[in-house]
């Protein structure tokens, strides 16, 4: 246990000081301090030395050097215990310092404000605080260091306890929070520096990678009850699914918050009120409309047997016809939008289990990578965002295809992307009709699809995420009625494609961009 007698309080954050540091004072406790925490504290009446009057050495560089001093680390590092530790402090009149109060100048907050140049983020890298925070750390079982503002009633309630000491399991705590503090904060400057300064090695890509993730929430289990299961959100970040707020219905799962991902995921990408169903991770239909309510219908119809215990995305305000809609479709396990009506909201509540969940769509979107761990490592790739437009399209049949023809196919191009591999959309107008994917060749997939479509494939455009390798699966399309096709391009078999798809009388365009999903 450690007596504290003199305390170094130099916070950034100054939540809940004032509080703190009176605490102190009463216990007769000395503090030292800087800058505009100083100002702080004798502003509110409590006693407080400068650092530099302890240290006899003043600030400068602008306030980069105030705590870089022997005076001070010397009262950090040296061990009580040691003779000869203490005879040096006694030789250079060093007196020991009990407890440090350090949090770190605002970097993360700093670099997540837009257009934020360099030198602003230079400044806001902290030296001296780190290194109090390490040296009192170091040196746990002599100094106590604080470096959370909701440590201090803990800190104070102890002293009440102790009279005085802090014990040894506090100190203990203390130091590992203290360095996972540090560590945390040298990864987001090593991140932010990475990424302005990079030399373009690996294609661009960072040439090492650091993740950094704070846990939400304990789930009931993983993707099967006999695995352990949490969620974790991006540090120091909190948007996306991190920030999403459940309104109504059981605890989210682990499987939930994988499909509420997907369909946000799917959603976003749409301007006009769009809806998608998703089982499993993929979608079941999706459609865009004039109406959310008529998108709904379109987006459930497209196979209303697999979107049974699905999970239902919105892209705007869930209104009072899409609720009675929704309430009409049998089991579903969760509905997440950007807002619900009042009356909606009503609704909806009337099924105890329905989960129903609200997130922001302006944040989503930003994640650069898409990570894929696999044994002993993990792979990283950009996030795929290819964007075709009809300038980029192609059109490679003798048969052209209409204006309205290539909005639709334009429209499954945006839906087919997420979509398992080897994927196979039918869509009519912009709607969903039949989805063929996960399967091991192409022509089954089209099958597939098809096959979900039933009469409604006949007149349906079919959307392949990559090129159609064969022939068979034009003659297939063929058969079914479809009437245009959309596809990647760059096979060895492309002039024997287009040659079936001209006999079929088919129009057919190519995007040169592939949309694998694995």
């Amino acid at each position: 246990m450690i007596k504290v007698e003199r305390a170094l309080i130099s916070v950034s954050d100054k939540t809940g000081l004032i509080e703190f540091a009176r605490a102190l004072n009463e216990r007769n406790v000395e503090i030292l301090s800087t800058g505009g925490t100083a100002r702080l504290l004798r502003g509110a009446q409590i006693p407080v030395k400068e650092v530099s009057d302890y240290t006899g050495f003043p600030e400068i560089l602008d306030g980069r050097v105030k705590t870089l001093h022997p005076s001070i680390h010397g009262g950090l590092l040296a061990v009580r215990d040691k003779p000869e530790h203490m005879a040096q402090l006694r030789q250079h009149n060093i007196g020991t310092i009990d407890l440090v109060v350090v949090n770190l100048y605002p970097f993360e907050k700093t670099t997540q404000k837009k257009n934020v140049s360099m030198e602003e983020a230079i400044e806001n890298i902290d030296i001296g605080g780190p290194s109090m925070i390490r040296s009192a750390a170091k040196n746990f079982k002599s100094v106590a260091v604080v470096c959370n503002p909701k440590r201090y009633k803990e800190i104070l309630g102890e002293l009440e306890i102790n009279s005085g000491l802090l014990p040894d399991s506090v100190l203990r705590n203390l130091a590992v929070e203290a360095f996972q503090h540090t560590s945390r904060y040298d990864s987001v400057i090593f991140d932010f520096l990475n990424n302005r300064l990079k030399s373009g090695d690996f294609f661009g890509l960072p040439k090492e990678l650091t993740l950094r993730y704070t846990k939400v929430q304990d789930l009931r289990y993983g993707e099967n009850p006999h695995q352990n299961g949490a969620f974790y959100r991006e540090y120091p970040q909190e948007r996306g699914l991190a920030k999403i707020k459940q309104l109504h219905g059981k605890e989210l799962s682990f499987n939930n918050i994988l499909d509420l991902n997907a369909a946000v995921d799917v959603i976003k990408d749409f301007i006009d009120p769009a809806v998608v169903i998703i089982k499993h991770n993929n979608p079941t239909g999706v459609a865009e409309d004039a109406t959310l309510a008529k998108a709904y219908k379109q987006a459930h119809s497209c196979d209303p047997i697999s979107a049974f215990g699905g999970i239902i995305g919105l892209n705007t305000k869930v209104d009072e016809d899409t609720a009675q809609l929704i309430m009409k479709s049998g089991f579903m396990e969760c509905v997440i939008a950007p807002g619900y009506d009042r009356k909606a909201l009503q609704i909806l509540k009337t099924k105890k289990n329905l989960r129903l969940v609200q997130i922001s769509l302006k944040d989503l979107g930003k994640t650069d990578y898409d990570i894929k761990q696999v044994d002993g490592g993990l792979l990283l790739q950009d996030k795929d965002k290819a964007v075709v437009t009809f300038d980029d399209l192609k059109i490679v049949s003798k048969k052209k295809p209409t204006k309205s023809q290539l909005e639709s196919l334009l429209f499954g191009w945006k839906v087919v992307r997420h979509i398992q591999s080897n994927a196979i959309i039918l869509v009519k107008g912009k709607r969903t009709v039949g989805m063929g994917g996960g399967q091991t060749s192409r022509v089954e997939s089209v099958a597939l699809a098809i096959k979900k479509a039933g009469k409604d494939a006949q007149g349906a455009l079919l959307v392949s995420d990559a090129f159609i390798p064969k022939t068979d699966n034009i003659v297939l399309a063929a058969k079914a009625g479809i009437k245009a096709i959309i596809q990647t391009g760059g096979s060895i078999a492309d002039k024997d494609v287009i040659v079936a798809a001209d006999k079929a009388r088919i129009p057919m365009v190519m995007t040169g961009v592939r949309h694998f999903r694995h």
